[in-house]
């Protein structure tokens, strides 16, 4: 049976902004497949509140950076609705041990790589390969991938030197997307978060306390996950029908190159 509701698949949801990007996409009417790796009990709160306010979801586990996992999830979805209609590129993991990039080991530039590259590659191509043929049975008039970047796709980090790269690689990941994907009606975008007040910038917290206070950016505040999410709301809501490829920065101006 077929979904009259779009539906989207949030990979890393259960927490962080992948969490509140599930919430978000559930309260603008979207079925919402929350994928996790760990934590079911946290997948199943984020289930249980897009319930709460009339949403459907459902909680999917599986391992982002192992390509073999990759059908159960957007399966699982297919099945469950009959349609995707979006994709959103969220989980991620920082450097193992924040070494600098002269100690910088091959085990953790391999996991890093894995689950923030390699695994979201070939995550939208396995989308947008289900995309395309539901658009061709006229199940879905569009798609929408969406990919959650980092500021540290370009400001340098010494001691995270695997994230740095595999976020640069997103970037031209999502260029080249865009380009495939137009002519399909899918539409390709890159979110790039700055300082977001999350589980992973909470052991960083007194370093990036004491950089807004001096400026790191113009608007002078930690940004929040609500603020990632409103941003993949927008463009999964169509209201950029004429942009492709783009990347949104949700950084408080940090990207803004100031003397």
């Amino acid at each position: 049976m077929i979904d009259s509701r779009p539906v989207a698949v949030v990979t890393g949801a259960s927490r962080g902004i992948g969490r509140a990007v599930a919430l978000a996409l559930g309260a603008d009417g979207h079925a919402v497949g929350v994928n996790y790796v760990q934590s079911a009990d946290r997948a199943a709160e984020v289930v249980a509140e897009i319930e709460s306010v009339g949403g459907t979801a459902t909680a999917i586990k599986a391992n982002i950076g192992q390509l073999s996992e990759h059908d159960k999830l957007i399966d699982d979805v297919v099945h469950r609705w009959g349609r995707l209609d979006v994709l959103v590129n969220n989980a991620g993991i920082t450097s193992p041990g924040r070494r600098d990039v002269l100690e910088a080991s091959e085990a953790a530039w391999d996991e890093v790589l894995s689950t923030n590259l390699k695994g979201p590659f070939f995550l939208a191509q396995r989308a947008a390969r289900a995309m395309i043929q539901l658009r061709n049975e006229r199940v879905i008039q569009r798609g929408t991938v969406v990919n959650i970047s980092s500021v540290s796709a370009y400001a340098v980090s010494l001691n995270r030197p695997d994230y740095c790269i595999a976020k640069a690689g997103m970037r031209m990941m999502t260029s080249l997307f865009a380009t495939r994907l137009a002519e399909e009606a899918i539409r390709v975008y890159e979110i790039c978060p700055g300082i977001i007040a999350s589980d992973m910038t909470a052991p960083v917290k007194e370093k990036y306390d004491r950089l807004i206070d001096d400026g790191l950016s113009p608007i002078k505040r930690w940004g929040r996950v609500d603020d990632v999410a409103s941003a993949v709301s927008m463009v999964v809501a169509g209201h950029l029908p004429f942009s492709t490829g783009e990347c949104i920065n949700v950084d408080g101006g940090f990207h803004i190159r100031r003397l």
